[in-house]
C-alpha cells in the first residue's frame, strides 16, 4: 500500500497532539511505562512539536500517510557539534500494526532529503542503548554506532 509523506500542517493541531501522543509512546516503549510517562508533559511534548515547525525554525516534522490516516512520523533537525551542524532525527515512529512495511525506511529517506536540502553531510540519531529496533533499522540503512555514553547510542551516517 502506497505511503505518502508530507508535512505537518502547523495549523493543525490535532495532528501535533497526535505527534506528541505518539512521542510519549516511544517513550513508553522504550523506556518503561513510569519512566516513559513521566519524562515529559504533554504540554512539553505538544511544544517540542510545534518548535520544529514554521518559519525560523531548525527542523520539521513529516507524517507518513495511508488512506488519510497517519501511520507514522519523523521529527528531524539541525544540530551542532564541534563546530559542524548535522542533520539528527530526533524522533521516528510507526503505528504498531503499520511496522514492517518499510514505512520508518521511507521517513528516514525523506528526512535525508530534507537534509541535503540544506547541505549537510552528515544524519544521526541518538537512542537508549536498548532500543534495539531502531537502532537495527539505522543500522540497515548505512548508519553505525559512533558513541555510547550512559544508557546512550548516538549513530551517524555521511549524506
Amino acid at each position: 500500500m502506497k505511503v505518502v509523506i508530507r508535512e505537518l500542517d502547523p495549523a493543525c493541531d490535532d495532528e501535533v497532539v497526535l505527534v506528541a501522543s505518539r512521542m510519549r509512546a516511544t517513550l513508553v516503549e522504550v523506556l518503561g511505562k513510569t519512566r516513559g510517562e513521566d519524562m515529559y508533559s504533554m504540554a512539553w511534548l505538544q511544544e517540542r512539536v510545534r518548535s520544529h515547525l514554521g518559519p525560523g525554525s531548525n527542523g520539521n516534522v513529516f507524517l507518513a500517510c495511508q488512506r488519510g490516516e497517519v501511520v507514522g512520523h519523523t521529527i528531524v533537525r539541525l544540530e551542532q557539534d564541534d563546530g559542524e551542524t548535522y542533520g539528527l532525527f530526533s524522533t521516528v515512529y510507526v503505528a504498531p500494526g503499520h511496522r514492517r512495511n518499510h514505512i520508518a525506511g521511507s521517513l528516514l529517506q525523506h528526512g535525508e532529503g530534507w537534509m541535503r536540502g540544506r547541505g549537510l553531510k552528515r544524519a544521526a540519531t541518538n537512542t537508549a542503548q536498548t532500543n534495539d529496533k531502531l537502532i537495527g533499522l539505522f543500522e540497515k540503512h548505512g548508519y553505525a554506532i559512533t558513541l555510547r555514553v550512559d544508557e546512550m547510542v548516538h549513530l551517524s551516517r555521511s549524506l
